[in-house]
């Protein structure tokens, strides 16, 4: 009988060291997801400043080459070369209609995106906020700090 209860004291230990090793197995990879979405979303925040910077370039070059290719168009000289250069004149016209097209297109996405970007870091700086705000709760409620 000693053995068998010496056995099952055995087994209970073992299986009281193998609950707590996955627990402390789950809660490191709680803590890496944790880490790995941090991480992520701080990548994404850099790459924010590269699509502000995109969109920024598409409110401003957009409207100059929409502008210019305008006033092409509207200038006199204009019909007078799609006159006289048959084939270099309808080039130039689809040429200009082309950027007009493609510039349009350019500078309706760069308003689209600079709107959502400035969506995206109202709703980041709540998520830094919130994050801060728990790391303190945490902190103080189990005297990490």
């Amino acid at each position: 009988m000693d053995e068998n209860h010496g056995g099952d004291s055995t087994n209970d230990n073992d299986v009281g060291i193998n609950e707590s090793n996955d627990e402390l197995a789950s809660i490191s990879a709680r803590n890496n997801i944790l880490a790995l979405m941090d991480s992520f979303i701080e990548q994404i925040f850099e790459i924010r400043k590269t699509l502000l910077g995109v969109s920024i370039s598409a409110l401003i070059l957009a409207p100059i080459a929409i502008g210019l290719s305008i006033y092409l168009i509207r200038h006199p000289s204009f019909f007078a070369v799609m006159e006289i250069e048959n084939e270099f004149g309808t080039v130039l016209a689809f040429l200009l209609g082309a950027v007009i097209s493609i510039s349009s297109i350019w500078l309706f996405a760069g308003i689209r995106q600079y709107m959502k970007i400035g969506s995206w870091n109202k709703r980041y700086r709540e998520f830094r906020a919130e994050k801060e705000q728990m790391d303190r709760k945490l902190a103080s409620q189990y005297e990490l700090e």
